[in-house]
């Protein structure tokens, strides 16, 4: 157990790792030991949180899917029937090309961050407590406080809009609509290029380092409440949990909003 305020802080902030040490896989015990594996050290908290939030999501909609009726709808029916509609009104307002993925995607991405940013709710010391407990280390379970995960999630909405780009204009149309934007002229290309390709790239730093700042300094705050007396944690966690209420729901809304409009972009042909 952590015997300082710092310990505590950094106990809760590391990542359950996973990589090469001394020229053996296993899991890092200390935090420096994590940040020796280098790159290819894996997050299993990260790992498994997410996954888990991604078969919950899959899980919930698919049983409303099978057991859907035209009579008195359950709740989690009515959830699921008011989000899909809510993303259609989204895709159908922000999205201007033409792709059955779109849609799909965009929710997937609001219901997946969603879930994974609502973990912020459990107080912070159940689940590391319960790791502990199990004989694990460090336990971060909240997947959007590390940027591996977020950076995970942008640079394939990067990936798909460079795909789309090449795949709607072609390869050479992608590198004339780089080359010739924002000014139509040969002798400008290389400022046009470096213009276009630089706000390409930040595109996935974006919206990785947004949702990632927000949902990271959420966590920290929770982490400085749970250091205060008892009688006063309450006092304080209750309206900061309330206050997440709008901001968790939020970041996934930007970040599905921007993956759209990003998307749409990339499907128009000039």
């Amino acid at each position: 157990m952590a015997q300082s305020s710092a310990e505590y802080i950094q106990h809760h902030l590391q990542n359950l790792t996973y990589g090469k040490l001394d020229g053996k896989w296993q899991i890092a015990q200390t935090a420096q030991e994590a940040s020796e594996m280098g790159f290819w050290a894996i997050h299993l908290d990260t790992m498994i949180m997410s996954i888990l939030m991604g078969v919950l999501f899959l899980f919930l909609f698919r049983r409303v899917a099978v057991k859907a009726n035209e009579g008195v709808p359950t709740g989690l029916q009515n959830f699921v029937e008011v989000v899909v509609e809510f993303v259609q009104s989204m895709v159908r307002d922000t999205f201007y090309g033409r792709s059955a993925l779109i849609a799909p995607l965009a929710l997937t991405i609001f219901m997946w961050i969603l879930l994974m940013n609502s973990l912020k709710w459990i107080p912070v010391d159940v689940i590391p407590g319960l790791a502990a407990a199990a004989g694990v280390p460090y336990f971060k379970y909240v997947p959007t406080t590390d940027p591996n995960a977020t950076f995970g999630v942008s640079i394939g909405v990067f990936l798909l809009i460079v795909f789309y780009s090449i795949k709607i204009k072609g390869v050479g149309g992608f590198a004339k609509e780089l080359s010739f934007t924002p000014f139509k002229h040969w002798s400008l290309i290389p400022f046009n290029l470096f213009l276009e390709l630089l706000g390409l790239l930040t595109k996935p730093l974006s919206l990785a380092l947004r949702l990632f700042g927000n949902m990271y300094a959420g966590e920290v705050v929770f982490i400085l409440i749970a250091l205060l007396p008892f009688y006063v944690q309450w006092a304080l966690y209750g309206p900061w949990a309330i206050f997440h209420i709008l901001v968790i729901p939020l970041q996934a809304f930007i970040f599905m909003v921007l993956t759209i409009v990003y998307l749409s972009a990339a499907h128009e042909s000039h």
